[in-house]
């Protein structure tokens, strides 16, 4: 081991969709096989409590996502793959980051932010009103999340840049007060990574109903396929890539040459239905192997369990460590005489 260290985490409230393959999975798998890079890849099934209060959905969710990691490559022997909950090291850190952590950053978060504005603009003379402390506080959880395991870098979209900066802001304050144990994370952007369109042509998401299932067999890919909107040009028109989704998707999932040979064949008058065709042989052509191991372990939740409980004594026993010379730098230890 090289001594660097980086940390992944998702939340379990979901089954993943394409988008989420294709911007997250598959790059955070490929960079977990760096072999000049310790990896550490978790479940957030606390965070998932935040927003989700369906318990059979947590709980569904943590079993899909965790088949869903190691289907597409996660090798739990190169990574530390755990889930959340499993280590309570990281519940009693965070405690003592709460209570160090000053009121002022928490009412910065953006969450929180919108989440009062919300109210604001509907009047509410409560400007906290639904605002629960999960929501409110989750940012030190996720501090305790990266501190835990001093992570150097943790790979995040734009919108969790400001999460990073108050870990480290925490982690400074801790360091200062205290003792110099924590390392300061690095909010790891990746602009290459693909945000994948929707059936629609905006961004993959539950939310807007456009998604494509990761995992859904050949004849339901196809299905979900031919709902992407197209215009009305007939077979032997030329056609753009800009006037469907189809493309940028395809592209998703094609080499460069395949890319430009697709594109050729759109200019060339390529029928949408025939266009829809190769793309979904295209995406069932990386994801059939994943997708049958996927139904294989989802048919085994023992063996996933088994997986993740592995993990966690790996992470647990890092984490004592740094817990026990955290308990100690605050005060809380045994009497000596």
């Amino acid at each position: 081991m090289t001594g660097k260290r980086v940390l992944t985490g998702v939340t379990t409230t979901g089954i993943p969709h394409l988008g989420n393959y294709v911007g997250a999975i598959r790059p955070a798998i490929a960079a977990a096989a760096n072999p000049e890079m310790e990896s550490f890849f978790f479940l957030a099934d606390y965070h998932g409590l935040i927003k989700c209060h369906d318990p059979n959905r947590i709980h569904e969710s943590t079993q899909a996502v965790a088949a869903t990691w190691l289907a597409c490559g996660l090798d739990p022997e190169r990574t530390t793959f755990y889930r959340q909950s499993d280590i309570p090291e990281i519940q009693e850190l965070n405690w003592i980051l709460t209570c160090i952590t000053a009121k002022g950053l928490m009412n910065r978060a953006h969450a929180y932010k919108a989440a009062v504005q919300e109210n604001i603009d509907n009047g509410l003379a409560d400007e906290d009103h639904a605002v629960e402390m999960g929501l409110y506080s989750y940012p030190i959880l996720m501090a305790a999340d990266i501190l835990m395991f001093n992570a150097h870098y943790v790979p995040v979209g734009r919108d969790q840049i400001q999460h990073l900066e108050m870990a480290r802001d925490i982690a400074g304050r801790f360091n200062h007060r205290f003792k110099n144990l924590f390392t300061l994370p690095e909010a790891q952007i990746d602009d290459k990574v693909e945000t994948l369109v929707g059936l629609d042509g905006r961004k993959m998401s539950k939310s807007y109903g456009n998604t494509i299932a990761l995992f859904d067999d050949e004849k339901k890919l196809q299905k979900s396929v031919n709902k992407i909107i197209t215009n009305l040009k007939e077979p032997g028109e030329p056609k753009l890539p800009d006037e469907s989704p189809l493309f940028e998707i395809y592209k998703a999932f094609a080499n460069e040459n395949e890319a430009v040979e697709f594109t050729q064949k759109l200019a060339e008058g390529l029928a949408w239905g025939d266009a829809k065709k190769m793309l979904a042989a295209k995406i069932n052509a990386e994801l059939a192997d994943k997708r049958d191991r996927y139904w294989a372990l989802m048919s085994h939740p023992a063996e996933i369990e088994a997986i993740l409980q592995a993990g966690a004594q790996k992470a647990r026993a890092r984490a004592r460590v740094l817990l026990d010379e955290v308990r100690d730098a605050v005060g809380i230890r045994r009497l000596r005489g």
